[in-house]
Formats: C-alpha cells, sequence, structure tokens
C-alpha cells in the first residue's frame, strides 16, 4: 500500500494531486450539514441514476438523495485512478467515501467509473437498472460538465469553449500567486468565432440527456411518474456577458429547451416530468475556470457570509419537490429556481459596488478570500478541518466494488 505525506501542489485552481483522508472528510463533512429529513425515508427506497456524481453539485445530489430520499441506484461518473507517481483525482476518493457512507445507511448505490457520453456506459447502466434495481427508475439527475464529448452517432469529437458572443468580453478575475497573494486583475477573452457556439451546445447542451432518457425509455426502463431534472446556473449580470449571454449560456438554453421537450414527452408516455434546476453560486472545479466566477463568488460571499446557501442544501431543496416532501413549484421555463436567495435585488446591488471598488489593495476588505481560498483546497481535499496533513495517507484507495 502506498503512503505519502501530501502537501498542495497547485497552478492556479488547478492542483496536482489529492488527499484522500481530506476528500473522505469533506464529504463526511457534507453529509452532517444535509438536513435531515421530517421523516426518515423507509422502505427500500426509490431508484435513481445520478449522471456527474462525483463533484460539485452532482456529488450533492447524490448525498441529498441518499439522505432526504433513500436512494437506492447507479451513479456515475468519470475520475481517474492512483498510479505509482501521482494520486488518483479527488472525485476517485470523494466516490470511495460516499460508498461508504451509503453502505452504512443500508442503501444499495452502484458507483460506475466511464464516459456517461458513451453508449456502453448507458448499456451498463440499463443493464444494472434491469437485472438489479427491478427494471424500473424512478429519477435521473443530470449533471455533467466536460470540456469536450465524443456523439456515439457521428463518431466525432466536440469542444466546449467558454467565450462571449458577438465581441470580446473585459471582466475582473481573482488570482493567487505561489504564495497566495490574491490579485485583481483584468482579462480579455475573445468572441466566439466558427463552430464554437455549435461545439459547446454540442458538449454541454441537452443532446446527451435527452440520449440517456432515449436509452432507457427503449429499453422500458422509465417508472411510471418517472422524474429527471438537470442541474444548471444562470447567475449574476455581472458574469453574463462571458456565462448566460456567452456560448455556455446558449448550451445552457439548449438544456432548458430540451428539458421542455423532454417534459411534454413524459408526461404523454410514463405521466413523469423532466425540468432543469437553477442553483446557486458555489465555488465547483467547474466554475474556478471561468473569469470572473472565483471573484463574483468570493464577494458574494463577502456579502451573504453564512448566508450563502451551500449546493447539498440546494439539493435537499431539489429532492424535497421531486419526490413531493415539499410542493413542486417550476417557474414559467420549467425550471426549479434554488437560486433566487443570490439574485435579490439587494444583494447583487451589494455585490455590484463592491466589484466597481475590487483592485488587488482592496480586495481583501470586499471579498471572504480566506474562505474562497479555503473552498479551492477542499476541492482536492486540503484545508478539510480536522485532517491531520503531516501524517502519511494511503493513496491508493480502491474504487468501490459493485459485484457483492
Amino acid at each position: 500500500m502506498t503512503e505519502r505525506v501530501l502537501t498542495p501542489r497547485n497552478r492556479g485552481f488547478l492542483f496536482l494531486d489529492s488527499h484522500p483522508a481530506g476528500c473522505e472528510q469533506s464529504v463526511t463533512d457534507m453529509w452532517q450539514a444535509c438536513p435531515d429529513p421530517a421523516d426518515a425515508p423507509e422502505g427500500a427506497g426509490p431508484v435513481a441514476l445520478v449522471i456527474g456524481s462525483s463533484a460539485g453539485y452532482g456529488l450533492a445530489a447524490t448525498l441529498a438523495g441518499l439522505k432526504r430520499a433513500g436512494i437506492r441506484g447507479v451513479m456515475v461518473s468519470f475520475e481517474k485512478a492512483p498510479t505509482e507517481r501521482r494520486t488518483a483525482t479527488a472525485g476517485w476518493y470523494r466516490t470511495a467515501a460516499t460508498a461508504e457512507l451509503a453502505r452504512t445507511a443500508g442503501r444499495d448505490l452502484v458507483f460506475l467509473n466511464g464516459d456517461a457520453f458513451s453508449d456502453a456506459m448507458k448499456d451498463q447502466v440499463a443493464d444494472l437498472v434491469e437485472q438489479r434495481f427491478g427494471g424500473r427508475l424512478d429519477y435521473l439527475i443530470y449533471s455533467v460538465a466536460a470540456p469536450r464529448r465524443t456523439d456515439p452517432d457521428t463518431g466525432l469529437t466536440h469542444s466546449s469553449v467558454l467565450k462571449p458572443i458577438g465581441r470580446a468580453n473585459r471582466t475582473k478575475t481573482l488570482l493567487f500567486d505561489g504564495q497566495g497573494v490574491p490579485e485583481v486583475r483584468e482579462v480579455e477573452t475573445g468572441p466566439a468565432e466558427g463552430d464554437d457556439v455549435e461545439q459547446t451546445v454540442a458538449v454541454m447542451g441537452g443532446a446527451d440527456w435527452e440520449r440517456w432518457i432515449d436509452h432507457l425509455a427503449g429499453r422500458g426502463l422509465l417508472g411510471e411518474g418517472f422524474t429527471t431534472a438537470a442541474l444548471s446556473y444562470i447567475g449574476s449580470p455581472l458574469t453574463a456577458a462571458i456565462y448566460r449571454q456567452g456560448t455556455i449560456g446558449v448550451a445552457k438554453a439548449h438544456l432548458e429547451a430540451t428539458a421542455r421537450t423532454l417534459d411534454a414527452r413524459l408526461a404523454r408516455t410514463v405521466g413523469g416530468r423532466a425540468l432543469t434546476s437553477v442553483n446557486g453560486a458555489a465555488v465547483t472545479q467547474s466554475s474556478t475556470a471561468i473569469p470572473g466566477i472565483g471573484l463574483y463568488t468570493g464577494l458574494l460571499r463577502g456579502v451573504l457570509g453564512t448566508g450563502l446557501v451551500p449546493p447539498v442544501h440546494q439539493l435537499a431543496a431539489l429532492w424535497d419537490q421531486l419526490t413531493g416532501a415539499a410542493p413542486l413549484a417550476p417557474d414559467d421555463e420549467g425550471r426549479i429556481r434554488l437560486d433566487t436567495w443570490e439574485l435579490t435585488d439587494g444583494v447583487q446591488a451589494a455585490v455590484a459596488e463592491r466589484w466597481a471598488a475590487a483592485t488587488t489593495d482592496s480586495i481583501a476588505g470586499l471579498a471572504d478570500l480566506g474562505w474562497f481560498r479555503d473552498e479551492v483546497h477542499r476541492l482536492y481535499g486540503f484545508a478539510v478541518p480536522g485532517v491531520d496533513y503531516t501524517a502519511a495517507v494511503a493513496t491508493d484507495v480502491p474504487w468501490p466494488d459493485h459485484t457483492s
């Protein structure tokens, strides 16, 4: 067994290694932070499929579904195993910890590691639902953020980009140097060119979500009342040019249009629903890659403090609506809005004021930099309270076995 003392090594917001004990503790912390249901889930529990279950909102969906609804079923993610030189990805260790929580809770969760865009993975999931879970799927949560996707029909690989549309965009962004000193810098992102928009929609739009529904429906696995939700984000006017009005925003609009199409179809065929869940801001591995989002989130935390709603609380509210524990309340676009706490006029005005004043010299008094920096580290299992980072830790943690 390989044991190492691990310290954070990073290039910007990208870390080269992950800490197994820190990742395990972060999952435990999320589990404990998830509100207990009014009534403990009884019986075998509904069968759910979570696609993108190892990080961010997908991980929150898995943990909240387990605690609030007592789900069983299949969780899909794409993570790298440990090697002699490198640790596994953080999602690998988080998955191992989540599997142990599920086992302790007495829930049958199967964790699959592979390309969710592939038909081979769709076949593997369908086989498990058919053979292990009684041939009926009740819920599907779709939470996929990826840089590229290979279309199973054409064999073409599409790549997503984060670009504004029409003209270049200059925005403030937050960076940290090698010693962790913060810097507010203006960066310019050139506009989308050629087929950038179409490429991004092909990866981050609703095509793969719809393909999952087609595949499972074709196998006769959608239960009566089957409900599916794709996780999305709208965000602030401060980041709209690079996000909601940019290439990724077009992909999100396609995702929402797909939800409306699927909703009509599922209502007709199985009395079901398809929705998008618009979640609030959070520090995730995906969000830290978007110019301006890190600065915005740090300022938002500076305004709201502990009023910033963590992902696991948001996903607990989503599961309550999906299962009927709380009224299902989609907006006119068929979206469940879990971001209203973030987008009130008062909060946005306060963040905008701080954004305008933000410079390298002033940022420490405007944003919660300690919280933001620790949240970035915690994505990789570092800066997690209660973990002894001076101790050697086993890095060759196995992927959860689902054959028993």
